[in-house]
């Protein structure tokens, strides 16, 4: 399905709710179908904000052919809780898709979920204090005017929801500390060995959180896993565009699908770190 089509069809819109897990509230945007073929549960970088990802989604729904149920997490430590209360369904595979620290986090739980299905998992590679204290519309305004040009509708309401706020720029920042702790961890190579057939990396050119030194030495430690370089020009923030969120849906399309003609059914996770 070519990028021109699929922007000018109507696209399902995905919907957003809020569920307790864990005695947290967690932002949820999903998207339902009928009767899946399997699930794909999107974990975000840091700072969390799902809505930044409904246009990745939609694209990656329709790319899909309409057959795979969406759930995108908030950035919270219970994933695994949300996983076990929400996703019952043993016979539906699994999707993992991470952008940035979200790769971490969704290597971490495959390590940790039980071979109850066929799993895949897809890892991609923000003044604001001062904002939050300027009325919605004015700051809205300043948004626009500044990346309106670059950035999508959907990116710049997410801006203006959510980041100008004292608690998400609090736990941005306590989000990053914690994230250079863990990610100066030595990664755990004998597991990306073992399952090297299930992972699949992609990283941009010039992308500070993904670099390609990172690239390299995955490629030394586990030569027989997959990575790419995204030549293209996305940056991480790929999902503030329309244009940007459709490509990586696109990629990530053929991987899932390439993978399920290949291994049917199999486990299998593919993640693209950066982008």
């Amino acid at each position: 399905m070519g990028q021109d089509v699929l922007q000018s069809k109507t696209r399902r819109q995905a919907n957003f709710r809020l569920c307790n897990v864990s005695s947290y509230t967690t932002e949820i945007v999903e998207i339902h179908a009928g009767d899946p073929t399997f699930h794909v549960l999107l974990i975000p970088g840091n700072p969390g904000v799902v809505s930044f990802y409904k246009d990745f989604v939609e694209s990656l729904y329709e790319l899909l052919g309409g057959t795979v149920l969406f759930s995108l997490l908030e950035q919270t430590n219970h994933k695994m809780d949300f996983i076990n209360q929400e996703l019952q369904n043993d016979e539906v595979p699994i999707v993992l898709v991470g952008h940035s620290i979200g790769s971490y986090i969704s290597i971490d739980l495959f390590r940790r979920i039980p071979e109850r299905s066929p799993i895949v998992c897809v890892v991609l590679s923000y003044m604001v204090a001062l904002l939050g204290m300027l009325p919605t519309y004015a700051l809205r305004l300043i948004v626009k005017q500044s990346l309106g040009k670059s950035w999508s509708a959907t990116a710049i309401e997410a801006t203006c929801s959510h980041l100008a706020k004292y608690h998400t720029m609090r736990n941005i920042l306590f989000m990053a500390m914690t994230e250079f702790k863990k990610l100066s961890e030595t990664p755990d190579w004998a597991f990306m060995r073992a399952k090297h057939h299930k992972f699949a990396f992609l990283f941009g050119i010039d992308d500070h959180w993904g670099p390609l030194e990172m690239f390299e030495e995955i490629s030394k430690e586990v030569p027989e896993i997959g990575v790419s370089i995204e030549r293209e020009g996305w940056t991480h923030a790929f999902s503030c565009t329309e244009a940007g969120s459709l490509w990586v849906a696109q990629y990530v399309a053929n991987l899932i699908k390439n993978q399920v003609a290949n291994i049917n059914p199999s486990p299998l996770i593919n993640n693209t770190i950066g982008d």
